[in-house]
């Protein structure tokens, strides 16, 4: 096996080398016999969650891309069309803002009805099972993070440009074929005010490629279920430890109990690599208790990166315990605590 993969995500490295369909590629060969657009609340989850049940039952099958074929209306519309009226009142996320985003009313990300795109582009700096990633940059946050490496990106929302769904189909179509990308690398700030466009581009994107959700994980218990069956792996990031800091850092409320659920669900519904960001001063309250409900939770055999690369951007320093960067003694405490508690993949 190529020294690049990692057993545990081998069905996001299946996809890779297009021998399994995307799971965006079966939801759209998922057929419903309705039109999404036209039925009530209740039942668009009716229809969502039968669709659901027959995406699980090809998914068992294994299929390979040449085994599925575009159907309209399908599963995939569903879910476009839930995420439209998640977005209007917004409850995207869990602050649940509840603005009509589609009339023009913006929430705490202040992301409008078409997000932004501050970039993309092949990066060659993420974890190595992913480079290199066709990452796609969206405008706009979720969170305030106090030490934010992105603040440009992030606090910005109106800092890119509006891009068709067709138009960036067709550039991730052609990294995919001409230029390598290994998967589809959706992140911000955070994707998450997004979801909505990024599923109407998968509507219109016809090439097998791993699709990544690499995000906060603050997201709505809706939007998770939404992203089951579209979403290969997430790159999933835990930060804190406890609300405490997390409301301190970076203006989040109840976030241990929601991201611990997310990544739960992450879990169940598809490949899943978790990131650590060791941030100074935090090792004891924030790494060391998130290390052992994975382990706990989730299991020893989830890749895991324990990240040493924290830096006091932002406004980072105006708040003196973070106002560095961690000690050497911090980052191999945090690797030690990993390798103590049994992780085989910490470090990627």
């Amino acid at each position: 096996m190529p020294s690049t993969e990692i057993p545990e995500l081998e069905t996001y490295h299946r996809i890779d080398r297009n021998e399994l369909a995307a799971r965006f590629l079966v939801a759209k060969s998922v057929r419903v016999d309705c039109d999404p657009r036209e039925l009530d609340d209740a039942s668009l989850r009716s229809v969502h969650e039968e669709g659901m049940e027959e995406f699980k039952a090809v998914w068992e099958e294994e299929p390979s891309p040449r085994d599925v074929a575009p159907t309209s209306p399908s599963l995939l519309d569903v879910k476009v069309e839930i995420a439209r009226r998640l977005a209007s009142p917004c409850e995207q996320c869990e602050r649940r803002c509840g603005v009509n985003r589609e009339e023009g009313e913006r929430g705490y990300c202040g992301v409008g009805w078409k997000p932004t795109i501050s970039s993309e582009f092949l990066h060659l700096g993420e974890e190595r099972v992913l480079v290199p990633s066709h990452t796609v940059f969206f405008c706009g946050c979720t969170f305030r993070c106090v030490y934010c490496q992105n603040w440009d990106i992030a606090f910005d929302p109106d800092g890119g440009v509006e891009v068709p769904p067709e138009k960036l189909a067709n550039v991730i179509k052609y990294r995919r074929r001409t230029e390598g990308s290994r998967n589809v690398n959706w992140v911000g700030g955070d994707p998450t005010p997004a979801l909505h466009y990024v599923l109407r581009v998968l509507q219109v994107l016809d090439v097998n490629v791993p699709q990544v959700w690499n995000s906060n994980m603050y997201m709505s218990l809706e939007a998770v279920e939404i992203l089951e069956g579209v979403i290969d792996l997430y790159l999933a990031d835990f930060r804190y430890g406890n609300d405490r800091c997390a409301s301190r850092y970076s203006d989040v409320e109840g976030y241990w109990e929601v991201v611990t659920r997310n990544h739960e669900l992450a879990y169940e519904q598809c490949d899943l690599i978790v990131r650590q960001l060791v941030l100074p001063n935090h090792v004891e309250c924030c790494t060391f208790p998130i290390l052992e409900w994975i382990a706990n939770n989730l299991g020893t055999d989830v890749p895991l990166n324990v990240m040493p690369q924290y830096r006091p951007e932002y406004r980072a320093r105006e708040f003196e315990e973070i106002s560095r960067r961690p000690t050497e003694d911090e980052i191999r405490a945090a690797w030690r605590k990993a390798e103590e508690l049994g992780f085989r993949w910490y470090r990627l």
